[in-house]
């Protein structure tokens, strides 16, 4: 099946609801096994209610890739417009049960970056967890713009704003970047005192082949400079500095975190760069992107000092 048939000949009344359930979770889980977790069923279950509805809306929705089931471009669309049917069918189930929208129940799943959401939005979310226990959080690290081609996130944290027109986004905080150096790295090589002289020093900085965020590009900070020691992770450039490997322009809620690190050229090299808390338009209803959304702007407000220490206002 490729493409989907005529409209006129698809009947509605051949398309049930519960069967864009197991699309959607197939669609956030990306696996067949994951999306029967989440559902409660098996794995046949979740096959044959999918393969039903490709039969009623005469289409292929899903295939198979090296690591699970992924969405046909017709398995997206469909995706992002049942999105909302299935907030419907969860709320009327909670005021059956006698609970408000606040009693959140299921499966979320929020993106961020590494840093960023081991230190901010885990904490975030483990008091929301506490908050309702019924709810499932998944906490997916990576500093990259979420793939919208693959969804299946409520909420996405990213360094800038989206360029996805599907996506909404606000800024949730600016952060400070600096350098910082161990003091037995400036022992050995030397403590550079300008700009000028960071061309001699080894440089720790991401990969820049693999970079996918415009606002990490050296070039736009450091002009002129490349770095030596390359990663895709932070917390592997902190370990990198901290064994003495270089000068790092590490976030300021991170290094500092380290005694062992120093900051140098304060005064000449203090980079601010944003994060933005960003939601796609069909799920910015739903109650649990607006709890997401309230639990992470509190966590950012209670810390700000530590984005923004009072040495790099």
């Amino acid at each position: 099946m490729v493409g989907f048939r005529d409209a006129s000949a698809v009947d509605p009344r051949g398309i049930r609801a519960d069967d864009l359930r197991y699309l959607l979770a197939v669609a956030r889980t990306r696996n067949r096994r994951s999306a029967a977790a989440a559902l409660g069923v098996d794995t046949s279950t979740v096959s044959r209610r999918i393969r039903a509805l490709e039969r009623a809306l005469g289409t292929d929705l899903v295939r198979q890739n090296s690591s699970g089931w992924e969405l046909t471009e017709a398995g997206r669309m469909v995706a992002e417009t049942a999105g909302p049917i299935e907030t419907a069918v969860e709320r009327v189930v909670g005021a059956i049960a006698g609970q408000s929208d606040r009693a959140l129940r299921g499966n979320i799943r929020v993106t961020a970056p590494d840093a960023f959401g081991a230190y901010f939005v885990a904490p975030a979310l483990v008091r929301l967890h506490r908050q309702h226990p019924d709810l499932t959080v998944e906490l997916l690290t990576a500093t990259r713009e979420p793939n919208l081609h693959q969804s299946g996130f409520d909420a996405a944290i990213t360094v800038g704003a989206p360029t996805s027109g599907q996506v909404v986004g606000e800024p949730l905080s600016d952060y400070a970047l600096g350098l910082y150096a161990s003091e037995a790295y400036l022992a050995e090589a030397g403590r550079p005192s300008s700009i000028d002289e960071l061309g001699r020093h080894s440089l720790i900085w991401y990969v820049d082949s693999l970079l996918q965020v415009g606002e990490l590009d050296l070039e736009k900070h450091l002009p002129g400079i490349s770095p030596r020691i390359m990663s895709t992770s932070v917390f592997a450039q902190v370990e990198a500095t901290r064994a003495a490997g270089g000068i790092g322009l590490l976030p300021a809620f991170v290094a500092d975190r380290h005694p062992d690190l120093r900051r140098i050229l304060s005064d000449d090299v203090d980079v601010r760069l944003g994060f933005v808390l960003s939601a796609r338009r069909d799920r910015l209803v739903q109650p649990a992107v607006q709890a997401i959304r309230t639990v992470v702007h509190a966590e950012v407000a209670q810390r700000i000092g530590e984005l923004l220490p009072p040495g790099a206002d």
